[in-house]
Parts: C-alpha cells; structure tokens; sequence
C-alpha cells in the first residue's frame, strides 16, 4: 500500500471513530422512540401512533414549538420525568387497556439523552 492511499485510509478510520459515538447515541434514541414511544407519539411525533387517541388526555403532539423549546431549555429532564412520572398512571394505564405488554427497561442516564437528541433532531427536521 502507498503512502498515499495509507493516508487516506488512516483518516476514513478516524472519520468513523469521531462520528461513531453520536450515530450510535441517535441509534439508541431512535430505538428507545420506536419501540416505547411511538405506539402513541407516532413515528413523525405528531401524536398520530395507534394509541394517540386512546389516552386521557389524549397523547400530545411533540412537534410544538412550546415542546421544542421545553426540550431545549430542560435537556432530558422532561423525558426522564414523563418516563419515571408518567402522569400517575397515565401511560401504564393506557397500555394496559389497549393490550399492550411492554418489557420494563432499565433506563440510564445516556437513555434519556438519548432520546432527548432523537427527539430534539426529528423535530427540527419537522418545521
């Protein structure tokens, strides 16, 4: 291998070693939305999930700017606490009347910060 192309390769594995931690944090928060989130909020966080309408109060729409700017001004604070806190029995109360049997999580801190970045970024892409 030349010099050259050694150089080149040298920087692609650098490249990928510096993006890799964010990409894979904004894996674990798209996963985290997906799969415990988004049967109510909706892939597009609009509150169109099949289970949106099925809650009282019905499932917000997370795209609001008053919602982007608690998320910005709390980051990961109002995710853990709708997680930890989910209204009293709001969300566990609406799974279980629609059937839905969701495994519990063992949320961490990079959890929630996680899914703060997923949701911080789909919404900036949604306005």
């Amino acid at each position: 291998m030349n010099v050259r192309a050694l150089c080149s390769a040298s920087l692609v594995v650098v490249a990928l070693a510096q993006t890799s931690p964010s990409f894979a944090q904004n894996i674990n928060g798209k996963n985290l939305f997906t799969q415990r989130c988004a049967m109510c909020h909706g892939a597009d966080l609009k509150a169109t999930g099949p289970l949106a309408k099925k809650s009282n109060p019905p499932t917000p729409d997370l795209t609001t700017a008053a919602f982007k700017k608690r998320l910005n001004d709390y980051p990961g604070v109002i995710v853990s606490s709708v997680i930890l806190r989910p209204n009293g029995d709001l969300i566990p109360r609406t799974l279980r009347q629609n059937g839905v049997k969701l495994a519990s999580h063992a949320w961490t801190v990079q959890d929630f910060r996680d899914l703060n970045k997923y949701m911080s970024d789909a919404i900036s892409k949604s306005r």
